[in-house]
C-alpha cells in the first residue's frame, strides 16, 4: 500500500514539513547561543520590537515587569526568546526565575538546568505585545541585562537583541559594555555563471541522476549529484528544476534518521546553502555553524545550483560525517517559502547500494521507490488489471461456448475462472504484506490507501470462503450465494480500481503524471467497452434462441442451442481484449521499473 520510506518523508530537512521551525516555542536547543537555526542571516537593522521593564533597580523581594512590544502599529513578530543575564558577561547562562502573566501566548523554559529560566512564544501567531515577570536570583550579580531573539518570519530574525540594564541598589557602575556573540560569521559565496555538466561523470567525478544519463547543461529537468575527491577536502555540485530547495543527505541506511544534510534554499532570488543534521526520526536541525567553504549558487529558469567544498573529516563537528566511508545517498527536492522548506514533492532517489565518497569516480544508480513496493505494486496491477477480470468475463459470458467440455473432472469456464481467482487472492495477499514488511509497521501518511487494501483483502479471502459452502446448484437458496458472491467480487473490483489510483500518485511509488492516470482511465475504458459488447452478443444470439426454440431452455445452460458463429465471434473478442488488458498491464509495469 504505498507507505512512505519510513519517514523518508521526513527526510534531508526536505522531508518534513518545516526544518527545525519551532513555531511552538519548544527552542530550549537554542538555550546557549539563542539562534533559532533557521540558517539565514541575522538581520543587523533594527529589530520591530524593543524590550522595556518598569524598574531599574532591583532589591532581593522585588520582581520585574518585562514587556516585549513592537516599535510602531502595524508590525508585529511570530516568535522570541527572552533570557536575563549577568551584564558583565552576556555569554554565559540565564539567570533568575520567570513567572507568566499570559499563559495562551508565553510558556517558560527551563535552561542550563534553571527552570523557568527563559520565555519563549507557544505558536507562530503574530504578536505585538509580550509581558512577563522576572525574580532576581540569589545571591544576583551586580547589573542585569535582558536578551531576546525576535523572529519577524522564518528567515528574518535577530539574535540577542539588548534590552535595559537593571542594577543593585549602591552597585559600582559597569566598567564596560560586552558584545553578545549574537551570531557566526557566515561564509561569503560568488556566483555560478552557468549550468554543470555530466562531461566527466565517471571519470574525474562520481555522479547521480535523474533521469539516468541526463546532461543538466542540456535538459533543465535533470536533477544531478556530483562530488570530487580533491585532496583533503570533498567539492560538490548538486542542480535540479526547483523554486524551494535541493538537498542531498548522506546516511548509514535507506531510512531516515542521524543524517548528515545538505541543502540548497531559494530565498528572494538568491540560494542559500546550509548544513543540516538529524537526530532519531526527529525533524531534521540547519546547523549554525557552517564547515564548508568555496560555496557558490545560481538560481536561473527555475533551476537552482549550488556547489561547496568540506574537508573529509570534521572532529569538531558531531554531527558531520567522515567522507572516507560509504554511504547511502538521498536526493531530494521540495517546495521553500521565506528560507522555510516544506515536505518533499516526490519520494528521494536513494542510491541503489553504499557508495565510497572516496573512492574512485564512477555513475551512481538510485531509485525514488523500493524494491518492497515496486513488487507490491507490480502484483497489484496483476491481479486487479488481468486475473481477476479476465476470471470474471470468463464465468459470465463463456458458459455456453464450452458448456460440456471438462478439465481435471470440471467445466472447462469453472476451471479457468477458479485458477484465475485463485491467482488473483494469492497475489492480493502477497501484495498486501509486502508494505508491512517494508515499513516495519502501520503507514500513517499514505491516507486512505492503507484502509482500502484491508477492505480487498477481507473481500477477496471472504471469497472463497463462501464458494466452498456454496449450496447445490440445484438447491433453493442457491439464488442467495449467486448475488452474494456477484457483489463482493463487484465491490472488490471497485474498490481495488480506487486503491490504484490513490496508490500510483504516493510518494513510495509516484508514477509519473499524467501517464499514470491516462492509462488507468483507458484499461477502464478498455474494459468497459469488452462488458458492454459481450453484454450486447449474449442478448442477440439469446434473442435469436428464444425465437428458434422457446420451449426450450435458456441458451446459456442448453448445449442443444450453441450458435458456433456466435461462439467464435466471442472468442475473438475474448483474445482481443486480453491483448489490450496486458497492453495496458505491461505499460504500467514499465512505468514502475522507472520508478
Amino acid at each position: 500500500m504505498g507507505l512512505h520510506i519510513r519517514d523518508l518523508l521526513t527526510v534531508l530537512s526536505i522531508f518534513v514539513e518545516s526544518i527545525a521551525a519551532y513555531g511552538n516555542g519548544q527552542v530550549a536547543v537554542a538555550c546557549d547561543s539563542m539562534f533559532p537555526n533557521h540558517g539565514s542571516i541575522v538581520q543587523k537593522s533594527p529589530s520591530p520590537a524593543i524590550i522595556t521593564v518598569d524598574k531599574n533597580v532591583i532589591n532581593a523581594s522585588d520582581q520585574i515587569r518585562v514587556t516585549l512590544t513592537v516599535r510602531q502599529s502595524g508590525t508585529s513578530f511570530q516568535g522570541f526568546f527572552l533570557q536575563a543575564r549577568d551584564a558583565a558577561d552576556l555569554n554565559v547562562g540565564p539567570l533568575g526565575t520567570f513567572t507568566l502573566i499570559d499563559d495562551k501566548n508565553t510558556q517558560l523554559l527551563t535552561c542550563a538546568d534553571v527552570k523557568d529560566s527563559a520565555v519563549s512564544h507557544t505558536s507562530s501567531s503574530g504578536k505585538h505585545t509580550v509581558e512577563v515577570l522576572w525574580k532576581p536570583p540569589s545571591p544576583k550579580p551586580d547589573h542585569i541585562q535582558f536578551l531576546a531573539t525576535i523572529v519577524q518570519k522564518f528567515n528574518i530574525y535577530w539574535v540577542k537583541l539588548r534590552g535595559p540594564t537593571v542594577s543593585q541598589i549602591n552597585a559600582p557602575p559597569l566598567s564596560k559594555q560586552p558584545t553578545p556573540e549574537s551570531s557566526l560569521t557566515l561564509p561569503t559565496t560568488s556566483r555560478l555563471t552557468k549550468p554543470f555538466n555530466a562531461t566527466d561523470c565517471g571519470e574525474k567525478k562520481s555522479c547521480l541522476r535523474n533521469p539516468t544519463g541526463c546532461d543538466p547543461e542540456l535538459d533543465r529537468l535533470c536533477f544531478f549529484l556530483s562530488f570530487t575527491v580533491q585532496g583533503s577536502s570533498v567539492f560538490f555540485e548538486l542542480s535540479g528544476p526547483s523554486n524551494g530547495y535541493i538537498s542531498f543527505a548522506l546516511s548509514d541506511d535507506k531510512w531516515m534518521g542521524d543524517d548528515d544534510i545538505y541543502l540548497c534554499v531559494v530565498n528572494d532570488q538568491s540560494v542559500q546553502i546550509n548544513p543540516a543534521h538529524s537526530t532519531g526520526r526527529s525533524h531534521p536541525i540547519l546547523n549554525s555553524q557552517f564547515p564548508i567553504n568555496d560555496m557558490a549558487w545560481r538560481f536561473e529558469d527555475g533551476v537552482t545550483q549550488c556547489s561547496f567544498r568540506r574537508n573529509i573529516r570534521l572532529p569538531e563537528y558531531s554531527e558531520r560525517f567522515d567522507l572516507d566511508r560509504q554511504y547511502y545517498i538521498f536526493l531530494a527536492e521540495g517546495k521553500a517559502v521565506n528560507g522555510r522548506i516544506h515536505k518533499h514533492h516526490h519520494q528521494p532517489l536513494i542510491t541503489q547500494g553504499k557508495v565510497h565518497l572516496h573512492g574512485s569516480p564512477k555513475e551512481l544508480k538510485g531509485s525514488r521507490s523500493p524494491g518492497y513496493i515496486k513488487a507490491h505494486g507490480s502484483l497489484m496491477f496483476i491481479a486487479w488489471i488481468t486475473t481477476a477480470n479476465i476470471g470474471v468475463i470468463v464465468a459470465r459470458f463463456f458458459k455456453s461456448v464450452w458448456p460440456t467440455t471438462t478439465m481435471f473432472g470440471q467445466k472447462i469456464w469453472f476451471q479457468v475462472h477458479r485458477i484465475l481467482m485463485a491467482a488473483t487472492v494469492l497475489f492480493t495477499c502477497i501484495g498486501f504484506i509486502l508494505p508491512f514488511l517494508y515499513r516495519g509497521g502501520w503507514s500513517h501518511f499514505a491516507g486512505v490507501h492503507p484502509y482500502f487494501g484491508c477492505m480487498i483483502l477481507t473481500l477477496v479471502i471472504l471469497q472463497p470462503i463462501m464458494a466452498i459452502f456454496r449450496p447445490n446448484p440445484c438447491a433453493a437458496r442457491r439464488y442467495l450465494f449467486n448475488w452474494l458472491h456477484w457483489a463482493t467480487g463487484t465491490f472488490a473490483r471497485i474498490i481495488a480500481v480506487g486503491s490504484i489510483f490513490l496508490g500510483m500518485d504516493l510518494p513510495a511509488l509516484d508514477l509519473r503524471n499524467p501517464w499514470d492516470t491516462l492509462v488507468m482511465v483507458g484499461f477502464i475504458v478498455w474494459h468497459v467497452a469488452a462488458e458492454l459488447i459481450l453484454e450486447a452478443h449474449n442478448y442477440i444470439i439469446t434473442s435469436k434462441a428464444r425465437k428458434r426454440e422457446e420451449d426450450k431452455m435458456e441458451i446459456m445452460d442448453s448445449s442443444e442451442l450453441i450458435d458456433p458463429q456466435g461462439h467464435r465471434l466471442k472468442m475473438m473478442i475474448l483474445t482481443i481484449y486480453i491483448c489490450g488488458n496486458l497492453t495496458f498491464l505491461i505499460t504500467l509495469l514499465v512505468g514502475i521499473s522507472l520508478t
